[in-house]
């Protein structure tokens, strides 16, 4: 046997042992932990990683070795078995997955829909990791980048005004309309004339309030609509409602709060994979709460 030949063949057979190698430990459960993953998290959000966040592993081990991720905007208990199916044991969630902003679960127990979704994640050896705090802090944030891609709004975005955006005027209902097909959201209240033409935007992803979040934008008389995810009726609601009472040209679109930060954890699947190479990685849509009811008339 010539030299290139057996060259060519042992070469082949490393390949093929390493290939096997891989898929054995794939099988077995992956090449990093979920504590691994998390690390390597804190390592690129570009900024210190906070003492008092809610961002930790809310659920499993962090030694579990992952076979693959899910991202998602909230991890109920529809997302983490559709992550099982799909051979994901790490989930990355924006939200809580426990019901409080703490993800706190000494309460629950004895709740059977708590224990239901405890043990479904124990038994199916998952990890469930809440990325909350620092995907927000990031420069840029990583909600509002995803948001800003999924609708297209790059161009029309402030560069002097994050979460502002300026477009030729669009009456609300034609603004409202495509914001609807784009984020395919089936749930959103829209607040004001449907005529009144839309120039300046203020949107503001997830939950709001009218203090301090939002009194000073929404008083602004260049800004003709204020978008977000979810609010109190008895605070931003009533405001711009007082607003165009008073003959103030003002409108309020309230998409629901996971339809207005999920593209924002779509994006994250996509960051993540830049520096998590060793497991596949796939955004998990949560579904829409909520669906509406048209009486008859």
């Amino acid at each position: 046997m010539d030299i290139t030949r057996r060259f060519l063949l042992i070469a082949g057979a490393t390949l093929a042992a390493a290939g096997s190698a891989r898929a054995l430990q794939q099988a077995d459960g992956g090449s990093i932990t979920a504590g691994q993953v998390v690390e390597r998290i804190r390592n690129k959000v570009g900024i210190p990683w906070m003492t008092d966040t809610v961002d930790r592993i809310v659920a499993g081990d962090a030694d579990l070795r992952v076979k693959g991720i899910a991202t998602t905007m909230m991890a109920t208990l529809d997302v983490v078995q559709r992550a099982a199916a799909a051979g994901k044991n790490m989930v990355i969630t924006h939200e809580p997955t426990f019901f409080s902003h703490q993800d706190s679960t000494q309460e629950l127990l004895k709740d059977p829909t708590f224990r239901f979704k405890s043990d479904f994640i124990a038994t199916h050896d998952m990890a469930v990791f809440r990325f909350h705090d620092h995907w927000h802090l990031m420069t840029p944030d990583g909600i509002a980048t995803g948001m800003t891609q999924q609708l297209g709004w790059n161009k029309h975005a402030d560069a002097n005004n994050p979460g502002q955006f300026v477009f030729p005027p669009t009456t609300l209902r034609e603004f409202a309309a495509t914001m609807a097909t784009r984020l395919d959201a089936h749930s959103m209240r829209i607040s004001g004339d449907p005529k009144l033409p839309v120039r300046r935007v203020s949107a503001s992803w997830g939950y709001a309030s009218l203090m301090p979040d939002l009194i000073h934008t929404a008083a602004r008389p260049d800004v003709d609509l204020i978008i977000v995810g979810e609010t109190r009726e008895w605070e931003l609601v009533e405001y711009v409602q007082d607003q165009i009472a008073s003959g103030a040209n003002k409108a309020l679109i309230v998409v629901n709060h996971i339809v207005s930060e999920q593209a924002g954890m779509s994006y994250c699947a996509q960051w993540l994979r830049r520096f998590i190479p060793e497991v596949p990685i796939e955004f998990i849509a949560t579904h829409e709460p909520f669906w509406q009811s048209h009486p008859s008339r």
